[in-house]
């Protein structure tokens, strides 16, 4: 895929963003609620938008900065504990909740290949053992500090339906390992079966640079 071509595909990843964006703030379940939902998401688009230019990552890269996005926009939408999609699934297979949080944390893994990325062009580091651990040690860390956030938010922002959709722990109250050790297992399978792709698109963005 040339250059002009790539560009294409991202800006068609932006207007999908986009577009999923305007409706998730067409009435959502709890504005509030939405507002910290997608907040993360924005900042980082915008982030990513300003540095285009200057620093750009490979299709693969924003690819998942797109699924995020959207899988963010979506919870705020409804509220994780709430997706249809995923509520039909707890109704169907009797199961204790809805899973869309678990799921989104689990896909929130594959942003290792960001990180991977991020450390092979701007560090030392090589490919290989050192790599792999540090890049998932790096998902872990974000990990949990979502949870202290979550957390933090639940102790002492102000009680109410906010703060206990935000939380999202559903009664459960191993909700936060849970989240964790998903985003972990999501950031292994990520680096074990995209690596190899992830190589060479990163090879070919390096010899355009």
């Amino acid at each position: 895929m040339d250059r002009d071509q790539s560009q294409m595909v991202h800006v068609g990843l932006l207007l999908l963003v986009l577009a999923v964006f305007i409706w998730s703030m067409i009435k959502p379940a709890i504005f509030s609620l939405w507002i910290v939902e997608v907040l993360p998401a924005v900042v980082l688009l915008i982030v990513v938008i300003a540095v285009y230019h200057r620093f750009r990552f490979t299709t693969l890269s924003y690819f998942i900065f797109a699924m995020l996005s959207i899988l963010m926009f979506i919870g705020g939408h409804y509220t994780y504990s709430k997706v249809p999609l995923f509520h039909w699934i707890k109704d169907v297979f009797e199961l204790h909740r809805n899973h869309y949080d678990r799921f989104g944390h689990f896909l929130k893994g594959l942003l290792v290949m960001v990180i991977r990325e991020i450390l092979l062009r701007k560090t030392p580091l090589k490919k290989g053992k050192w790599l792999f651990f540090i890049a998932v040690s790096i998902i872990l860390a974000i990990s949990a500090l979502y949870e202290i956030i979550e957390w933090l938010a639940f102790v002492f922002g102000k009680k109410g339906v906010t703060t206990e959709n935000f939380l999202g722990a559903q009664g459960d109250r191993w909700d936060a390992p849970w989240d964790m050790l998903l985003a972990f297992l999501g950031s292994i399978l990520g680096l074990l079966v995209l690596s190899r792709w992830h190589n060479d698109q990163l090879n070919k963005l390096l010899k355009k640079e």
